[in-house]
């Protein structure tokens, strides 16, 4: 059960503040010591943002990473940028995020850094909030490797980061994270059409090692590169299969389908709790709280309040930091009104 009824929450990323982003692009110009006051500064912001807004659970809104995904591909040893067939302009979408191909046996000497994020995060943040770690799962983490001669293919890529996330989790849990949510978006884009028993597999044996340890919570979404999604638009396809995944909670977007699909909430909250997307993280439309708390009334209807929890659609890192700040404080009215 959630520890608060209609729980609160985001998925990970937040935005980055404008000063974050120009600075990220001239890097050269600081030093050491300036590169780690201006990370401080950022999760600082991304704490006061989240804390203002009114959410029950927080995270470090991500502000080390340039995507929730490629930047991990910094801690991993054995790959090598392949840039050439990334298309460069035109509207953007997935083809023009970067490739890389595998040289060597992949491994994560240094870990994947996500054990001093969610250290720094606790040091930070004030007293009275739950604090989740984000980190993408093996499937997801290899979707933009090409396995060159050390790999047949994408599943053997997944079993190779298996267990450089699985080390991860395990360091997480010792640090003491109390939610860790295991990224997996591209098992629900491509649940439609891949292996859906597989997927669940590799789901829980990436996270045997933290069971009963801490709270477990995936994420699984259609895709947001640029605000746009990749993927078919549907979690029927996720069932029954998903209902076997050893998780205390599973975040789905709804918005995105308009909530033509809230009815297969009801099949998810018989096994775990459920995370719902009430706030549309692709559209620039400022949700009320009446309008929120009609999305919520809409999930109530299939899960009970001391299992449902509420977010936005996805991460906001696509999204402008005003337009996340006053979503995310009519989420949290909508949430404690109906509560």
């Amino acid at each position: 059960m959630q520890p608060i009824p209609i729980k609160t929450t985001v998925v990970g990323s937040w935005p980055f503040p404008s000063w974050l982003e120009f600075a990220s692009q001239n890097l050269d110009k600081f030093g050491p010591a300036d590169v780690n006051e201006m990370i401080e500064d950022a999760v600082v912001n991304a704490i006061h943002d989240q804390v203002a807004g009114g959410l029950d659970v927080i995270t470090d809104g991500e502000q080390t990473r340039l995507d929730f995904n490629l930047s991990f591909y910094g801690f991993i040893k054995g790959i090598q940028a392949n840039h050439e067939e990334t298309r460069k302009y035109g509207p953007p979408a997935h083809d023009q995020r970067g490739k890389h191909t595998i040289v060597e046996k992949l491994s994560a000497p240094k870990g994947l850094g996500v054990v001093e994020e969610y250290n720094r995060l606790k040091r930070l943040a004030p007293e009275g909030k739950i604090l989740k770690a984000s980190i993408p799962g093996p499937y997801t983490l290899s979707g933009r490797m090409l396995p060159g001669e050390i790999y047949k293919d994408r599943w053997e890529i997944t079993e190779a980061l298996m267990p450089l996330v699985a080390l991860e989790l395990e360091k997480l849990v010792e640090a003491g994270a109390q939610e860790i949510c295991i990224d997996e978006p591209s098992m629900s884009c491509y649940a439609y059409k891949e292996d859906t028993k597989r997927f669940v597999d590799i789901f829980n044996r990436t996270v045997k090692g933290i069971l009963d340890k801490t709270r477990i919570g995936t994420h699984l979404c259609f895709g947001n590169f640029k605000g746009r999604s990749i993927g078919k638009k549907t979690i029927a396809p996720m069932l029954p299969d998903f209902l076997d995944m050893t998780v205390d909670e599973l975040h789905t977007e709804m918005c995105v389908l308009n909530f033509a699909e809230v009815h297969l909430l009801e099949r998810f909250a018989e096994k775990m709790d459920v995370a719902v997307g009430v706030i549309d993280v692709k559209s620039y439309y400022i949700e009320t709280v009446e309008d929120v708390k009609e999305r919520i009334q809409k999930c109530l209807k299939y899960v009970p309040a001391e299992k449902l929890a509420v977010a936005p659609d996805c991460g906001l890192s696509q999204t402008a930091r005003w337009a996340s700040k006053l979503k995310i404080e009519s989420m949290c009215k909508a949430a404690a009104e109906l509560r």
